[in-house]
């Protein structure tokens, strides 16, 4: 009797720590008891338990462009693929390079972009959300997660000083293939998809020039603009109520349009672009918030509608 009563508890302990960590967004951990016996309890567990394990060192130097030879130079010495790799390092477009240009090379360059992402390949903080797109200003770059799992990211261009791109959590409203800017008619933003309804803010392909540059806007390139439109979810409405969210938009960080460009850092240090500890702060703080709004859960009833229509 004993021993069935021990099993018993046994069970109960192993359910109940499944429960407690699945889809958990308050990811607490503490680690081993330091040499005076205190607890080191992380503040947040995802620098840690996200770290990109075994990731490859690399090492980058800062190269000036000096002239136009330096120029053909560059474009000569890589493949078209190494060559993608280091302008979205850049946040830049083939088109847009000059004389006195200077450019992050990385030593070797891989065709695989996501090598050189600075953000982590699994992000348990998102492992509940479907999809996210993170977009973050302070490096310039954004990223798409499946369940926390990195799938794709790239270089953006989001507002110049005076019209800076808002922070926050937003959701995918509305797309268009092809949208005609407010501001000014002759301003095409092919595959735009908005994020902030009212303020008229998305993303979009437009011209990178290798710095925030935008009239508030999220500025991709040709390839990654059409990826998100296919890719993120729109919001569902009844009438003008909005029943469902689309894919949440988490915008945050802070340029420094004062400082050299942050991607220049790498050639001091191959993680100075990786998420920091007040960005984590924040994106955690977002989680919750989608987590909170009901919006994001479709019903039993909605989800039954759509497997008959599936079926039909």
């Amino acid at each position: 009797m004993k021993a069935l009563n021990a099993l018993n508890k046994l069970s109960y302990l192993i359910l109940s720590t499944a429960f407690f960590f699945s889809c958990n967004t308050n990811n607490q951990v503490l680690e081993p008891a330091n040499s005076q016996g205190e607890n080191l309890a992380m503040k947040n567990p995802v620098i840690k338990r996200e770290a990109r394990n075994f990731r490859k060192e690399i090492s980058y130097e800062v190269d000036s462009l000096a002239s136009r030879s330096d120029i053909d130079s560059l474009l000569s010495s890589y493949s078209e693929d190494e060559l993608k790799t280091i302008f979205a390092l850049n946040r830049i477009e083939k088109n847009r390079l000059r004389s006195n240009t200077s450019l992050i090379i990385p030593e070797c360059a891989s065709e695989n972009p996501n090598v050189y992402s600075p953000f982590p390949e699994s992000f348990n903080l998102l492992a509940c959300i479907p999809k996210t797109v993170l977009i973050s200003q302070r490096v310039q770059a954004f990223a798409l997660y499946e369940h926390g799992e990195l799938i794709k990211w790239g270089p953006v261009s989001t507002g110049k000083s005076s019209t800076q791109t808002p922070n926050g959590l937003n959701y995918g409203n509305y797309k268009a293939k092809r949208k005609i800017s407010t501001v000014d008619e002759s301003w095409i933003m092919p595959y735009y998809f908005n994020f902030m309804n009212f303020e008229g803010i998305g993303v979009h392909q437009y011209a990178m020039p290798g710095y925030p540059a935008s009239h508030g806007c999220v500025r991709l390139y040709m390839d990654d603009a059409k990826y998100i439109f296919d890719w993120a979810e729109m919001w569902e409405l009844d009438g003008s109520r909005i029943t469902t969210n689309g894919t949440p938009f988490m915008v945050f960080g802070e340029y420094d349009y004062e400082a050299e460009k942050p991607w220049h850092a790498l050639s001091q240090n191959m993680k100075a672009n990786d998420l920091n500890q007040e960005e984590i702060d924040i994106l955690q703080e977002y989680v919750k918030e989608y987590h909170s709004d009901p919006k994001n859960f479709k019903t039993i009833a909605s989800q039954e509608a759509e497997a008959g229509l599936a079926k039909a």
